[in-house]
């Protein structure tokens, strides 16, 4: 089983945002028993919180079926459990890093750089612009499912 965890600032937008998205990819590829995924913060400020409207609202129009999500916190003892930590932006991957203190297993990705981009998810926390961002998700998740596909031999 490859586990795989997306990770942003506060766990709210982005990242819960590419785990339903990448579930649903998962299920229609029918390699739900080859592929696990979840969501991870970087901070503990939306600790208790549930996803953004503006993240539920973008996913429900793009009928991307989502379940009650919770913020959860990254901690140096996840490094073990996952195979791949997919940040939203570079300040992710760098707060990622210093969570896990080395990546010495090379595991941690930024999104986009599994596509022909070398650009950051924007946060629509700033910037209310939810639908670039689902946008952007879908292209990074689509090129890393891709790559999960032929990195480990699966269809």
């Amino acid at each position: 089983m490859i586990k795989v965890c997306f990770v942003c600032l506060g766990n709210i937008c982005r990242s819960p945002m590419a785990e339903f998205i990448f579930k649903d990819m998962v299920k229609k590829e029918n390699l739900e028993d080859k592929i696990s995924v979840c969501s991870m913060a970087t901070s503990t400020e939306e600790v208790g919180n549930s996803m953004h409207p503006g993240a539920k609202s973008e996913l429900d129009k793009n009928h991307i079926p989502y379940t009650y999500h919770q913020v959860r916190v990254l901690s140096q003892d996840d490094y073990a459990k996952y195979d791949y930590f997919i940040g939203m932006d570079a300040s992710n991957v760098f707060h990622i890093k210093r969570i896990f203190g080395e990546d010495k297993d090379n595991k941690v990705f930024k999104l986009l750089n599994f596509s022909e981009s070398d650009k950051d998810i924007s946060d629509p926390w700033y910037t209310g612009d939810f639908t670039t961002t689902y946008q952007d998700i879908v292209v990074g998740c689509k090129a890393f499912l891709d790559f999960l596909k032929d990195e480990n031999n699966i269809n």
